[in-house]
């Protein structure tokens, strides 16, 4: 058996310094950040949460609970349970239409001093929401009517890949 052999690395007294890690890039999606604050028309973003989820029936579940309780921690208990009905239509939609095999969609709850944005996002951007009234038979096709109701404000956003469909709570 050999011996273990000690390899002489670098002196340390000679080792360059590490260079500091850059500060990550902002996010540049439409309705993120700054962006987003220009586009909505108010103030600073005083919270924002986003998570990304796998396209199964249970992460609709765990989205709705999650914005429920985001939204009553953050000092917004009035928009909690409108909050977790949009983010569960919303998630609905993108788990039923938007999503492919193997590929997530995220949820993004932004706040504002009167405000809450709620984002959408799946990978099919060329299937786009449509607005329709379903009929007594059908079982399905009344989310964006809910949307309609509940939401002050909502639409869609193309995105590089997919889209982001959002809605808000409040007053501009």
């Amino acid at each position: 058996m050999a011996a273990a052999q000690e390899v002489p690395g670098p002196d340390p007294e000679s080792a360059p310094e590490p260079e500091s890690d850059p500060e990550p890039e902002p996010e540049s999606d439409p309705g993120a950040g700054a962006e987003w604050e220009a586009l909505a028309g108010f103030g600073p973003v005083v919270r924002t949460d986003s998570l990304m989820y796998t396209a199964v029936l249970g992460s609709v579940t765990l989205a709705r609970r999650r914005a429920g309780r985001l939204v009553t921690e953050w000092g917004r208990p009035e928009w909690s349970w409108s909050a977790a009905l949009l983010v569960g239509e919303l998630g609905s939609n993108a788990l039923l239409h938007g999503c492919l095999r193997d590929r997530l969609f995220r949820v993004r709850l932004l706040l504002g001093r009167s405000v809450l944005r709620i984002e959408v996002s799946d990978p099919r951007g060329e299937r786009l929401p449509i607005l329709r009234r379903a009929t007594d038979e059908e079982c399905f096709g009344r989310g964006l009517l809910i949307v309609e109701q509940v939401a002050d404000r909502w639409g869609v956003v193309r995105r590089a890949v997919g889209k982001t469909v959002w809605c808000e709570l409040g007053s501009l």
